[in-house]
C-alpha cells in the first residue's frame, strides 16, 4: 500500500510545482489567485465550480476566479508547456507510451464554445456536448496528460458572429481530431518528449495521415482500427476482420495487456505480419485481440514496431491506452476536469490546464511516495 504523504512533502512538492509557474502569472495578486486555484482543484472541495473553490479559499464570492479563467492576462499554452516539462521530469522514460484520446463534457444550452449534439464517449450516445482531445503519458513510473485541445464541429466554425462570442480567435479554423492530435503529437516530438511508442483508438488510427506523422519521427505505434479497415494481408486485400475470421488456433496466444480493477485483463492474442516490408529495421502487421468468453468479440490494431518486437510488446503497448481513461475518471472524479462553468474558449483552455496539472502534481506526489529512491530528485 503506498504510504499518504507528509505535510512537509506535499509542500515541498506543492511550492517545487509554483516557482515553475511563477514566471506565467507576472503580478503577485494574479500568482496568489492561479494558487488558490490549484489548491482548491487538489484539495476536498466536493465540486470544483467558481463558487465552491472561492468559498475554499476565503472569497465572499467567485468573482476573483471568474477573472483567473477570463480577463485576466496570462497564456494557458505556456502553462500546458510548463505541465508537459514538468510530467517527463519526474515520468519521462526513454520507452514512454503517448496516448491519445478524447473525452466529453456534457453541456446544456448552445452558448458554451464547441458545445453541440454530437456523440460522447462518456455518455455512450449523441449529447449536448463538448469535445476535447487530450494527449497523455505513460511510463513504469506512472500516468499523466500532457497537452489538450477543444474540438470546434463545422457548424461553429462556419458561425463567425458565435463564435466571436465565445471569444473563439478568428484564425481558429476547423481541424478533425485527428488533425488535432497531430498537431499536438508534434508539439511534443518537438519538445524532446522521451518515448518510444504512440497508442490510441480508431478513431485516430484509421488515419493514414496521423500514422505517417509517427513514422516520421521514428517512434512505434499500436493504434486500434475498425472491423472494416482494409489491408493487403496473405494474398488478398481484404478486411481485417474477414482475414481474423481465418485465423487457426496455433495463431493465438492468451496474454495479459494489464492490470484492472478486477485483476489482470487476459485475452487472446495473435499477430500478423504485412507480406512486404519496405524497411528491415520495422515491421508493420496486425495485431488482433479475442475475448476469451466471446470469441466473436474483437479489437484490431495496427502495429509498427522495431524488427523482433515479442507480441507481449505490442500487447503492453495495447493496453497503456487504458491508461487514459483510468487518467480521464481520476481527473475528473478528484481534480473537477469537468465542473468548470465557463462558457468561453480561453476559459475552457485555463481549467483544463490548471486541472491537468493538478492531476500531474497528484500523480508526481503519489510516484515519490511510493518509489521514493527512484524518485528522490523529484523535487529538487
Amino acid at each position: 500500500m503506498t504510504a499518504s504523504p507528509s505535510l512537509d512533502t506535499w509542500n515541498s512538492h506543492f511550492r517545487h510545482l509554483l516557482s515553475r509557474l511563477e514566471p506565467r502569472f507576472g503580478r503577485k495578486d494574479l500568482r496568489l489567485r492561479a494558487e488558490g486555484y490549484l489548491r482548491g482543484l487538489i484539495g476536498c472541495v466536493e465540486r470544483k465550480n467558481s463558487w465552491q473553490l472561492a468559498e475554499a479559499v476565503g472569497d465572499a464570492t467567485p468573482h476573483g476566479i471568474q477573472r483567473l479563467l477570463g480577463r485576466a492576462r496570462w497564456d494557458a499554452d505556456a502553462v500546458r508547456d510548463d505541465l508537459r516539462t514538468y510530467v517527463v521530469e519526474h515520468l519521462g522514460e526513454p520507452d514512454g507510451v503517448l496516448i491519445v484520446d478524447e473525452t466529453g463534457f456534457l453541456k446544456k444550452g448552445t452558448k458554451s464554445a464547441g458545445v453541440a449534439r454530437q456523440y460522447s464517449g462518456t455518455a455512450g450516445r449523441i449529447e449536448n456536448s463538448q469535445i476535447g482531445v487530450f494527449l497523455a503519458y505513460r511510463s513504469a513510473r506512472g500516468a499523466a496528460f500532457l497537452d489538450r485541445s477543444l474540438y470546434l464541429p463545422k457548424a461553429w466554425i462556419a458561425d463567425k458572429p458565435r463564435c466571436q462570442e465565445a471569444g473563439i480567435p478568428d484564425d481558429v479554423a476547423f481541424a478533425t481530431k485527428p488533425e488535432m492530435a497531430r498537431v499536438m503529437l508534434r508539439r511534443a516530438f518537438n519538445a524532446g518528449v522521451p518515448a518510444r511508442w504512440v497508442t490510441a483508438d480508431e478513431v485516430y488510427g484509421s488515419d493514414l495521415k496521423f500514422r505517417n506523422v509517427i513514422e516520421e519521427h521514428a517512434l512505434g505505434y499500436v493504434v486500434a482500427v475498425s472491423s472494416a479497415q482494409r489491408q493487403f494481408l496473405g494474398s488478398k486485400y481484404d478486411r481485417v476482420d474477414r482475414f481474423a475470421a481465418e485465423l487457426d488456433a496455433a495463431a493465438w496466444q492468451r496474454l495479459s495487456c494489464g492490470s484492472g480493477s478486477k485483476g489482470q485483463r487476459l485475452y487472446d492474442w495473435a499477430f500478423v505480419g504485412f507480406p512486404f516490408q519496405s524497411d528491415e529495421t520495422w515491421a508493420k502487421g496486425l495485431l488482433v485481440r479475442r475475448s476469451i468468453a466471446d470469441p466473436s468479440d474483437r479489437a484490431y490494431y495496427l502495429c509498427r514496431c522495431p524488427a523482433g518486437t515479442t507480441l507481449q510488446e505490442l500487447v503492453r503497448v495495447a493496453g497503456c491506452r487504458w491508461a487514459i481513461e483510468s487518467a480521464f475518471e481520476q481527473a475528473k472524479q478528484v481534480v473537477g476536469l469537468d465542473d468548470y462553468e465557463v462558457r468561453g474558449w480561453d476559459g475552457w483552455h485555463r481549467h483544463v490546464t490548471l486541472a491537468l496539472l493538478a492531476h500531474a502534481f497528484l500523480e508526481v506526489l503519489r510516484v515519490s511516495t511510493s518509489s521514493p529512491q527512484k524518485n528522490s530528485n523529484s523535487a529538487r
